[in-house]
């Protein structure tokens, strides 16, 4: 008597883990040794700049309890929502390796130009904004014709417009030397006094979270149908939990005092947005390649000057756009807007942040971690 013996063929190996000379490592435990290597390597990522908030706050909670109040703590969203968008500019013209020294200025004249255009002219707020970002962005694209077809270095350049915007600044000013914007209108408040629902902060809150999981499930899904390795689903829920979780407490603990500016949330969409075009565009994989070697995009067929053309632009209307920020926040337009720290702070929040000197690596994510 004859039995029929039913073998099961073996299962394939995954694709990208079938060659025995590379290391492979799943779970926790590999991904903590994969974050050691990375460390090892130099590739820090944002670690310094985490480490470094929590040493600096820290330090300043030891020496004043009130700096980590949750009072202080939204009059700082409130101020740093103004550099973090020039640092959000500033970010573009690091990834193709130039610099901008006016952002500063820029800011200033065009907080300038709503203060001159809205109150002294009787323009209505909205197209005086518009005008300042357009003005902005036309002297952007001053530095891209300087730098395309002159060859000027961005750093001469952005040095001499510097000069020349603060003296326009100065100009239009006039003899005053500021301008007060009207209390209580709807830009002012915006700066100073508009604050999201609670209802709606906690909801925002939760979006990172879902959307790591949706993302992340779906490239599981992926990888998956191709046979290739995946993550653990059950990772992907803890990690977006626990982010749910934390920003859900931050969100809780700022609530107990005024809560959440909408000027902050404006600033965290810039960011969002600047991270997206930059990861998923074609413009931005043209951004990275352009700033990590000039010769090799120009052969790979990327229009290089429209590029660069698009860095300085942009760089430009987003400091014209701080400059409004800070013109509601301050409720006025003078000489010192744009002047003193502006540039430093704008510039050391993109680098500190995680954006090279050197062009060709950043993220949008370096100006608000920055």
């Amino acid at each position: 008597m004859s039995r029929d013996v039913q073998q099961t063929a073996p299962v394939p190996p995954q694709l990208d883990r079938a060659d025995v000379r590379v290391k492979h490592e799943a779970g926790i435990g590999g991904a903590i040794r994969r974050f050691f290597d990375r460390v090892r390597s130099g590739d820090l990522g944002s670690l310094p700049v985490i480490v470094g908030l929590v040493i600096i706050w820290t330090v300043f909670a030891s020496i004043n309890p009130i700096f980590l109040s949750s009072s202080n703590l939204v009059n700082l969203l409130f101020d740093c929502s103004t550099v973090g968008v020039i640092a959000l500019g500033i970010v573009c013209v690091l990834m193709v390796g130039e610099i901008d020294l006016s952002v500063g200025s820029i800011s200033g004249f065009a907080s300038a130009m709503v203060g001159t255009l809205w109150v002294n002219q009787g323009w209505p707020v909205a197209l005086a904004i518009l005008a300042a970002v357009a003005v902005g962005g036309f002297i952007g694209a001053l530095y891209a014709l300087l730098f395309n077809r002159l060859g000027m270095p961005s750093f001469v350049s952005t040095l001499a417009g510097l000069l020349a915007v603060l003296g326009l600044q100065l100009y239009i000013l006039g003899s005053t030397g500021s301008i007060n914007l009207p209390y209580g209108s709807n830009l002012v408040n915006f700066g100073q006094l508009l604050m999201m629902p609670k209802f709606v902060s906690f909801a925002l809150a939760a979006v990172p979270g879902i959307v790591m999981l949706v993302t992340g499930l779906r490239t599981v899904t992926r990888r998956r149908a191709a046979n290739l390795s995946a993550p653990s689903t059950g990772g992907l829920v803890i990690r977006a939990v626990v982010i749910t979780v934390i920003l859900e407490l931050i969100v809780f603990y700022l609530n107990q005092a005024r809560g959440i500016p909408w000027m902050f949330g404006l600033f965290v969409g810039l960011v969002i947005s600047m991270h997206y075009a930059l990861t998923r565009t074609k413009w931005g994989r043209s951004m990275s390649a352009v700033g990590g070697n000039r010769e090799a995009a120009r052969r790979a067929g990327i229009n290089v000057r429209l590029i660069y053309s698009s860095a300085f632009v942009l760089c430009s209307m987003l400091a014209a756009f701080g400059g409004v920020l800070s013109a509601a926040r301050l409720a006025s337009a003078s000489q010192q807007a744009g002047t003193g720290d502006v540039n430093l702070n704008a510039i050391a929040a993109a680098v500190i942040g995680g954006t090279s000197l050197f062009g060709g690596r950043g993220s949008a994510y370096s100006a608000l971690l920055g």
